[in-house]
């Protein structure tokens, strides 16, 4: 997903917020709550391993496509925007990813 992508979904999301939950899917998300959001999520992570292994790639796609999605909403729930997520990838980047987890244990 390019930053343009993210960013304009972010501000639609962060739109969503005010609107009728009546009319809106992520509305509705949100009036529902942080476990309602987090649901989601699972329910998304879980399909997205079940195409993972059903090795349909365009299934697989749509799955991570569906998991992003409600992770975004996670984050605009939590009034967080995607750069947060971009800004640590980039602080880990080049450090080894058993360097990074050790690093957190600390």
């Amino acid at each position: 997903m390019s930053r343009d992508v993210l960013n304009s979904l972010a501000d639609i999301l962060e739109q969503r917020k005010q609107q009728d939950p009546q009319h809106s899917y992520v509305a509705g998300l949100y009036a529902r709550g942080l476990d309602s959001i987090l649901k989601k999520i699972g329910e998304e992570a879980t399909e997205t391993v079940i195409a993972a292994k059903g090795g349909d790639r365009a299934a697989l796609a749509h799955e991570m496509a569906d998991l992003w999605f409600h992770c975004l909403v996670l984050l605009a729930h939590e009034d967080l925007r995607p750069q947060a997520v971009l800004d640590e990838l980039q602080r880990r980047f080049g450090t080894s990813g058993l360097e990074e987890k050790a690093s957190r244990s600390r």
